[in-house]
């Protein structure tokens, strides 16, 4: 693989999100009523980022929860700043 070809940090998580956003919208599009997909969404990133940091064997500690926590706190005001401003930029 030429260095042109290789991908950033930034560019597989963009198409990861988007990979589970397309997954999200398949399960909408059956049915699913969104607030079901969400959950199911956070729960399963719940379990994989145990299993990401605790393996199959661990699980987080009280402090590891929490800054988990404070992670998933950030990029929510991220994303909700990001909405506002492309709200502002349409109007």
């Amino acid at each position: 693989m030429s260095k042109p070809d290789i991908k950033t940090d930034h560019e597989t998580h963009h198409e990861c999100l988007n990979r589970f956003i397309d997954l999200a919208n398949t399960m909408k599009d059956e049915g699913i009523d969104t607030n079901i997909v969400s959950y199911g969404l956070m729960s399963a990133s719940g379990y994989y980022t145990t299993y990401a940091l605790g393996g199959n064997e661990g699980g987080l500690t009280d402090s590891g929860v929490e800054k988990i926590t404070a992670t998933y706190k950030d990029e929510l005001e991220r994303i909700q700043k990001l909405k506002k401003e492309q709200v502002g930029s349409k109007g």
